[in-house]
């Protein structure tokens, strides 16, 4: 009898270390996971990030170049008739788009589109993990 009032201990005691080790095993595959999701999205961000900068230097070589050729027909065009009219009014309208760009780019809205940062991530805390056993 005495034999038998030690397994049923002793089977409480590995059974205590094994939920320990289960318990163990869960939180290492739940920060795996939450450090794949993190990897994921910073790989998404900067992805996201570099097709942005990308499109804007492009968009901006080309507004420039477009400018510059404006600019020039405008005054070519004007040049026996109205020289002053027909380089100051490129110029204000220079400083005005160089005023409207600051306004704009100081309040945020070029960015409107991006997704946000960690997105998947703080979704996935909000629900419960999927754990099979």
């Amino acid at each position: 009898m005495a034999s038998k009032a030690q397994d049923p201990g002793s089977g409480r005691r590995g059974g205590l270390f094994e939920s320990l080790k289960v318990l163990a095993a869960t939180l290492l595959t739940v920060a795996h996971t939450r450090l794949e999701l993190l990897s994921t999205e910073l790989e998404e961000q900067w992805v996201w990030f570099t097709s942005m900068l990308v499109w804007a230097l492009v968009g901006l070589f080309c507004a420039a170049f477009g400018i510059v050729l404006a600019t020039l027909f405008v005054v070519l065009a004007l040049w026996h008739t109205h020289r002053l009219l027909a380089l100051g009014v490129p110029a204000i309208l220079f400083i005005l788009g160089a005023s409207a760009s600051q306004i704009f780019s100081s309040r945020g809205t070029v960015g409107l589109l991006r997704p946000p940062a960690f997105g998947c991530c703080i979704d996935s805390l909000h629900r419960p993990p999927d754990i099979a056993y």
